[in-house]
């Protein structure tokens, strides 16, 4: 704007003069050097410690085991980057539904002209469906998608080592569980990698790329170089609970979930995350995916906390019109007066008033937990640069790319002011533990990046 403004009430040479000063000003803002470091993040995201003469596997062939959202999600995943998939479920409903998608997807794809009607066609000539585990055998890399429970994937990748051919990439696209614990079921953990995809998997763009203990130098190679010819953001990750993505946001819900305990209000804790940069907040996320999705047990259930209550009555987001927001025909949310009273109801038994918090204090309550989670992975190996995490949480969360991510922005906010912010949040109560990574660069000055 102040750009325009000069080109309209200066002459041409002075005009020209204070457009190079503002961009000046723009080049040395923080913003621009987030951009530079997300930028950088994404190339050394690439570079990862394995043997130079580990080689790759070829693959010519992906076998998806699973028609459900992730499933097909995958498998056009695969198909638009021109790889014969073939998609695999034992229950016949199931898979139709599955590949329907896939079709109308790629024929929506068409119909908006985003891809010519022939190479519709030849993606379409490359998909296949079976309703049998049989159809690994061929495959070179076979993807499992089933739903996330261990003994499940332990089962499906017993009778994936029975069928599929030596030499075969098997993955997961387990989101938490112990990738160790799946690959030990097989017969041959050096072929075992996770490929946690982020819904919708052919569209978001991060692929946590996840190395088991004894997960080959040339499957993790295959796995990097297959996120590249995905056009994803492919991040390697050591085995934990989350990963990396999952696990250091896990922290932001957690932390919004103390804030509701005390009182407030969870339009106002969106505000602040939309404020800061994020599309939506964790309550319109939690509305979106659906309160029931998101750790309910219904069997179990008694009023405990105000997920639960909100459930109990019904209301469990947008696809039942209400959550902690009430939904018009159009899914558009408003503050719920049910929500509200339910929190405030919460916070009297606790004894505890709302606090006075202004934006900024939300997003460092929220968000600075996430950094020193961050710490932890570093830590413990699980990242193997800040830039990682970084790049992560841009490209799996949609952290704006103009803060650069949560440890730069933490290296911006000062690391001792965090840490002191942390040890207030303990204080009251927060179950946190301070990393010692993160407690030692504070205590010396220094930064993660």
């Amino acid at each position: 704007m102040r750009a325009i403004e000069a080109a309209t009430d200066r002459p041409f040479e002075a005009g020209l003069t204070r457009e190079w000063e503002l961009f000046e000003e723009l080049m040395a803002s923080p913003e621009s050097a987030a951009q530079r470091h997300i930028f950088f993040a994404e190339r050394a995201a690439a570079k990862v410690p394995v043997a130079r003469d580990c080689g790759e596997v070829a693959i010519a062939s992906v076998a998806v085991i699973g028609a459900g959202t992730m499933g097909s999600g995958i498998t056009l995943a695969f198909l638009n980057a021109g790889f014969p998939v073939t998609m695999i479920d034992v229950n016949p409903a199931a898979l139709e539904r599955g590949a329907a998608h896939v079709r109308k997807t790629l024929e929506a794809l068409a119909s908006k002209g985003r891809i010519a009607d022939t190479v519709r066609d030849a993606r379409l000539a490359a998909f296949a469906t079976s309703g049998t585990l049989d159809a690994v055998a061929q495959a070179d890399l076979v993807v499992e998608a089933v739903f996330e429970r261990l003994d499940l994937k332990q089962q499906v990748f017993r009778q994936i080592d029975a069928l599929a051919k030596p030499g075969a990439v098997l993955a997961s696209n387990t989101s938490f569980l112990d990738l160790d614990a799946i690959a030990a079921i097989t017969g041959r953990p050096a072929d075992v990698v996770g490929l946690h995809f982020f819904a919708p998997a052919n569209i978001m763009r991060l692929l946590e790329v996840v190395r088991g203990a004894r997960t080959s130098d040339r499957v993790i190679q295959t796995a990097m170089t297959l996120g590249r010819k995905l056009g994803k953001v492919a991040v390697l990750s050591g085995v934990c609970d989350g990963f990396i993505a999952n696990r250091a946001m896990a922290r932001r819900t957690e932390a919004a979930d103390r804030l509701l305990a005390r009182g407030v209000m969870p339009w106002d804790v969106d505000a602040a995350m939309v404020g800061y940069g994020f599309p939506m907040g964790p309550f319109q996320m939690m509305d979106l995916v659906g309160l029931d999705v998101i750790g309910w047990d219904k069997e179990n259930t008694a009023g405990r906390t105000v997920q639960e209550v909100l459930c109990e009555a019904g209301r469990l987001g947008q696809k039942s019109g209400s959550g902690y927001y009430d939904y018009d025909a159009q899914r558009r949310g408003t503050p719920s007066a049910f929500a509200e009273a339910t929190i405030r109801d919460f916070a009297a038994r606790s004894g505890q008033s709302a606090p006075n918090l202004s934006a900024q204090d939300i997003v460092e309550s929220l968000l600075f937990p996430v950094v020193n989670e961050g710490a932890k992975l570093l830590e413990e190996g699980i990242a193997l640069r800040a830039s990682d995490i970084d790049m992560a949480l841009v490209a799996g969360y949609a952290w704006p790319v103009y803060t650069g991510g949560p440890m730069i922005w933490g290296d911006y906010c000062g690391l001792a002011r965090i840490v002191a912010a942390l040890d207030e949040q303990i204080a009251q109560g927060a179950p946190i533990t301070v990393s010692n990574l993160l407690r030692t660069k504070a205590a010396a000055g220094e930064t993660f990046l």
